[in-house]
């Protein structure tokens, strides 16, 4: 069925930019709403962004307010996430995920479709 690849990881300095992309195989792309957490090691995973199926509403957690920003191109069947100004507490492993819903949701029960992840290390 639905199957999301992240892509764009990588080793950068404190304050610099990536910028991810999700890949997604499948129908129903289009009307999902889609979300990006991540797990760094030793602790749970948690939320980071969220974007309407639509792509006009969006949801951020206030770690990351106003350094990422969150972007979808349903012709693509792709979600970004584009990190700035990053700190090393930003270190972890990316996933992005797929909603039951159409709402942008911060709800780990929401999602039933997860990517494999991509490796974000920020180092000093």
């Amino acid at each position: 069925q639905v199957q999301l690849v992240e892509s764009g990881g990588g080793l950068v300095q404190v304050g610099g930019s990536l910028r991810l992309s999700c890949a997604a195989s499948g129908r129903t792309f289009s009307s999902s709403a889609m979300g990006w957490f991540r797990q760094a090691p030793g602790k749970e995973r948690e939320f980071v962004a969220a974007i309407s199926w639509n792509g006009r509403s969006t949801y951020y957690a206030d770690s990351v307010k106003g350094r990422f920003t969150i972007s979808r191109d349903n012709a693509k069947n792709t979600v970004y996430l584009q990190m700035n100004s990053l700190k090393p507490e930003d270190t972890a492993v990316y996933s992005c995920a797929r909603s039951r819903g159409i709402y942008a949701s911060q709800l780990r029960y929401e999602y039933n479709y997860w990517g494999q992840g991509t490796q974000v290390t920020v180092s000093s």
